[in-house]
């Protein structure tokens, strides 16, 4: 398992940490994602072998979120 923490900049409500959540759950492979609004910060742990940090980056971004 790898963990990786992602500074994702324009998330602002409750509803931007679910959307978040819900789409880099989807992924193969991720286990976890925690979102830190006051952060401004998205952790996800994952494995490897199934998903890497760019996917996870470009789901992020899909949802309309800059990922810095």
């Amino acid at each position: 398992m790898k963990h990786t923490t992602l500074k994702v900049q324009g998330m602002t409500c409750q509803h931007c940490v679910k959307a978040i959540e819900k789409s880099v759950g989807k992924l193969a492979g991720v286990t976890e994602v925690a979102v830190n609004l006051a952060n401004a910060q998205v952790d996800v742990h994952f494995d490897e072998r199934q998903s890497d940090e760019a996917a996870i980056k470009a789901v992020i971004q899909e949802e309309g979120y800059e990922v810095v």
